[in-house]
């Protein structure tokens, strides 16, 4: 089975490459909202009023953080071509072969970030050198491994969430309304507008118990190094949570979606 997926691996490798300037002009345009957002915090932190623990130069390595993670662990339109086989009876063919549907998909998701991250890297460089001087790396090398363990939790819950409101194509004939609604929720509360822990106290403490947090703002806390032992050992056990929570409802939605399908013509 390993060589069997290994080969899937390998397709979805060939896929990707036919869209390798689509990415690389959509890893260029994301540049623009990261400058604007940017220009926003200079003037924030340039005001005088400051900020509860960040520095400009802080909330700038924080945002390339952000980039960083989402291009390493973001799906790209997994969900709306999940939700198409299902919609136009693709899966049919997937059914008559002996492949564990999520495993295949999975291995595709791989497939698609491993090319993606490496095509969109010249873009990642031009962002790294142009705020080097508001960048400070992590002073321990063990931060890298943490950083790395917490991109593949934030990669496999939003995969499982993807995978998971696909599925609701064997109910529902048009899907897009609700990964939209969903997605709002996840762009606010993931961190991607602005640091989490500038909410108040009791807004946190809600958000400590979602899985949207360490989709984005858990990794990058770690890369930023403003989380102790006990912190971080308790957000990867947050994080595993949700990874088991995530794939045990994409699991069921399978099962329970397989049963109401049908495939009608030749």
């Amino acid at each position: 089975m390993s060589a069997l997926y290994r080969r899937v691996f390998g397709i979805g490798l060939q896929d990707t490459f036919v869209y390798r300037w689509n990415f690389l002009l959509r890893s260029l345009f994301s540049l623009i909202p990261l400058l604007g957002t940017v220009a926003v915090w200079k003037a924030v932190c340039e005001s005088g009023q400051g900020l509860p623990g960040y520095s400009f130069s802080a909330m700038v390595f924080y945002f390339v953080g952000v980039l960083l993670v989402e291009n390493l662990a973001s799906p790209t339109e997994d969900e709306w071509r999940i939700a198409a086989e299902i919609r136009e009876g693709q899966i049919s063919a997937i059914l008559t072969k002996p492949l564990d549907y999520l495993a295949y998909r999975l291995t595709l998701f791989f497939a698609y970030r491993f090319l993606y991250s490496i095509v969109t890297l010249p873009v990642l460089g031009v962002v790294l050198w142009a705020f080097a001087n508001h960048l400070e790396w992590p002073q321990h090398l063990m931060t890298w491994l943490w950083f790395s363990l917490a991109v593949c939790g934030s990669a496999l819950i939003q995969f499982f969430i993807a995978y998971a409101l696909a599925m609701l194509a064997f109910w529902i004939l048009e899907v897009s309304t609700l990964i939209f609604i969903l997605y709002s929720f996840e762009y606010f509360l993931s961190g991607h507008v602005f640091p989490l822990d500038l909410l108040s106290p009791k807004m946190q403490e809600v958000l400590h118990w979602l899985p949207f947090p360490y989709e984005l703002f858990f990794p990058v806390q770690i890369l930023l190094e403003r989380l102790d032992f006990k912190s971080m050992v308790e957000g990867f056990l947050i994080q595993l949570m949700w990874v088991c929570i995530t794939f045990g409802l994409a699991k069921f939605l399978w099962m329970r979606g397989v049963r109401k399908y049908q495939a009608v013509g030749g």
